[in-house]
């Protein structure tokens, strides 16, 4: 079925979940927001593959480092002005009392349950660690009447007549005990929280949003007027989804009833085409590329097989024949004497009409790992190592090296262009005098030697969520899909093991893409390890278009919690806002049930 707002959705559940082993769903993961609907207030299902919506940020310290925060009880109520407000308990990372947050409550907002703004902590003056909480307004009064709990179990309530002002609670009153409904439901490691409904509208919207859209109907013309083979291959199919969404797909058309040379109404028959890309694609190949050039297409991938110390490359005519294409080495760990191994994350751009290998190198340890780029010659073959310029360690305006080897590395930059203008993006961790994490930075580029930024760079990510900083405070891997006026700049964040997610920000094409405020961060992740069975740490994904308008996602996952880094690709779908839907695996692309197709052709 298609859903539609007509369709009665209007129960929203919140809840936590119990956390499990590390690797599997830790705490940092547990204890955020999650969403169920219901369409009666009684059966609910999880969203978004019972992973959290909405997480506590990290707090930072005066040397940009960050403090892991999680978050429990959280409790949505709606605001004056018809919006959602949540509060929760902010606690450490582990669920630990939270020091900071003695005697206050966090706040968020949201228009719509997707996307939330958090206000900070309100103060509710009392000189205790909250640990349980509710609100709602009183529309007669013009006030909100904050009711919570304490570690000894006395309970107290405050007012304020404007929530968003953090300090404007009154002083606490002792009040009677309350009791959040209980909720009994199937959900997998569920903490119920407290029942709100909501609009056909929000409902429709989360829906949409967060349960992967699925194959429910195929199209095809009833007839059409055609000359010739070539003019019927360009006839498609629309594959129409679960959310309303629909994309175009090629048809394998039975031509053997047709006489091309003899006019007249013929009934042929077809098969919706896909292919079929297995996971995984490629094993022990890490961070994949595909690219084109000059009508080929290449792939290239991070080499876990030998540790790092090569990269090899594939040519075909199209992306299929790229997974039985034969691999050539472009370089490795003894081609250059600055270049001893960590060759990390290449990926292909095009900058002014020149091909450019981007990539990650050490001139010695892991301390040493930094950004470079290699130049294909003019009129140079790909697939030939020589035809490759010597890779150039990526500079700053004033002509330094990026960073300063053995204190700060930098890794995974990628190249996009927007009006003329090229900005490149990377990852940047300083280690010494303290390791503060692995940041994303931007900056603009010199076309002409596309490793010599212009601009000072900007720090526009930090890995401040629970599922960015889980193991690690890593934000890495960033590739940019840009359409319709949008720049989706993907990101993997976390431990690259199977904790390793996808995460997004977006910002308006024609914004200061230099100005962090113009750069909106998902709350939660697109891609995690519960987005496709058997897939566990997917992450530093990339994205190519093939020849029919497709957009394509490159990622790396492991085939078991433990098994090596491998390369997949899916089809990148696109949601009812037009972003990006990257868990679209082929049986929901395709229903096989719906694959075969009939239409009348008249040759003219």
């Amino acid at each position: 079925m298609i859903y539609k707002e007509k369709e009665d959705l209007k129960y929203v559940l919140c809840y936590t979940r119990k956390p499990q082993e590390n690797l599997i769903y830790s705490e940092k993961l547990a204890y955020s927001m999650h969403l169920a609907y219901s369409e009666d207030g009684v059966g609910f299902q999880e969203l978004n593959h019972n992973s959290g919506i909405l997480f506590a940020k990290a707090t930072e310290n005066d040397n940009g480092s960050l403090n892991a925060k999680s978050l429990k009880n959280p409790y949505i109520f709606y605001l004056a002005d018809g919006t959602f407000g949540i509060l929760a308990v902010r606690t450490g990372a582990e669920g630990e009392n939270d020091e900071e947050s003695k005697g206050r409550v966090l706040l968020f907002t949201s228009a719509d349950l997707l996307q939330y703004k958090e206000i900070g902590l309100i103060d509710l003056k009392g000189d205790t660690y909250i640990s349980d909480i509710k609100c709602q307004y009183d529309e007669d009064k013009k006030v909100y009447i904050i009711c919570w709990s304490d570690e000894s179990g006395n309970y107290y309530k405050n007012f304020t007549a404007d929530i968003l002002n953090i300090n404007s609670a009154s002083i606490p009153e002792k009040t009677e005990a309350f009791v959040i409904e209980n909720v009994n439901t199937e959900i997998e490691g569920v903490v119920p929280r407290n029942v709100i409904s909501v609009s056909m509208e929000v409902a429709h919207h989360l829906i949409c949003k967060l349960i992967v859209p699925t194959n429910v109907e195929i199209k095809v013309p009833e007839s059409v007027n055609i000359t010739s083979e070539k003019e019927l291959k360009v006839v498609k199919a629309t594959a129409i989804y679960s959310d309303g969404t629909t994309a175009m797909k090629n048809v394998d058309w039975n031509l053997s009833e047709i006489d091309w040379n003899k006019s007249g109404k013929y009934r042929i028959t077809g098969k919706v085409h896909q292919d079929h890309y297995e996971f995984p694609i490629a094993t022990d190949r890490a961070d994949p590329c595909i690219g084109k050039w000059k009508g080929k297409y290449y792939f290239i991938a991070t080499n876990d097989a030998d540790g790092n110390h090569s990269l090899y490359m594939r040519e075909a005519d199209n992306i299929p024949d790229l997974l039985k294409a034969e691999e050539k080495l472009i370089i490795d760990s003894n081609m250059y004497e600055d270049i001893k191994g960590l060759l990390w994350a290449p990926e292909f751009h095009i900058v002014e009409g020149d091909l450019y290998i981007l990539h990650g190198a050490t001139s010695g340890e892991f301390f040493y790992e930094e950004s470079h780029v290699m130049k294909l010659k003019k009129d140079g073959n790909p697939m030939d190592a020589k035809d490759w310029s010597r890779p150039h360690r990526v500079v700053k305006k004033d002509g330094n090296y990026l960073c300063e080897e053995g204190k700060t590395i930098s890794l995974d930059m990628t190249n996009f262009e927007i009006d003329g203008e090229y900005y490149v993006v990377w990852s940047q961790r300083e280690f010494l005098p303290e390791d503060i994490g692995a940041w994303l930075y931007i900056a603009k580029v010199d076309p002409k030697e596309p490793w010599k930024l212009i601009s000072d760079p900007v720090v526009i990510s930090k890995p401040d969520y629970g599922w960015a900083n889980n193991n690690v405070f890593v934000d890495e891997g960033p590739f940019t899909l840009i359409r319709d006026g949008k720049v989706f700049l993907t990101f993997a964040s976390a431990m690259i093991d199977a904790t390793y997610v996808v995460g997004i920000l977006c910002a308006d094409k024609n914004a200061d893409l230099l100005d962090p405020a113009s750069w909106t961060k998902g709350n939660y992740p697109l891609l995690t390890s519960r987005s496709a069975l058997g897939e566990y740490g997917p992450g530093h994904n990339s994205y190519v278009i093939d020849e029919d308008g497709n957009v394509w996602n490159a990622y790396h996952a492991r085939p078991g919690v433990n098994g090596p880094r491998s390369s997949g690709l899916r089809r990148v779908h696109f949601d009812i806002d037009n972003y990006p839907v990257l868990d679209l695996t082929e049986e929901k692309d395709l229903n096989p049930e719906l694959r075969n197709v009939i239409m009348d052709i008249i040759v003219r």
